[in-house]
């Protein structure tokens, strides 16, 4: 099972993911049961969608110890370009990753030094 990432489509997700993010509240009724009929607003997410996105990288990680495993024991089939490749993709996966981390504890300390 080989994960095919390009830096487009990683940035395309990261775009997705972010657009997703964005958006503020979406209004969905709620169901017989609730109070009076009232319209409830739902935020999106946001710890889903970065779940998802630690479980890629994880994905990515494993992938590519068990194509450098196969490698090492010597089975058929596995080259050195496809390991080269799999160790790749998951060192820059983790590397966006960090970066996604750091951006976000920035923004955390910004907001967290603004006065009220």
């Amino acid at each position: 099972m080989t994960n095919k990432i390009s830096a487009s489509s990683m940035l395309a997700d990261m775009q997705k993911m972010a657009a997703e993010a964005s958006r503020k509240t979406q209004m969905m009724p709620l169901d017989a049961a609730d109070i009076g009929g009232v319209e409830q607003t739902q935020r999106l997410d946001f710890g889903q969608l970065l779940k998802g996105a630690l479980s890629n990288v994880n994905s990515l990680q494993q992938e590519s110890n068990k194509l450098k495993t196969a490698f090492e024991m010597g089975e058929p089939g596995i080259d050195l370009p496809q390991v080269m490749v799999a160790s790749q993709k998951a060192g820059v996966a983790f590397t966006a990753t960090v970066e996604v981390r750091n951006k976000l504890i920035d923004a955390y300390k910004t907001i967290m030094s603004m006065s009220v």
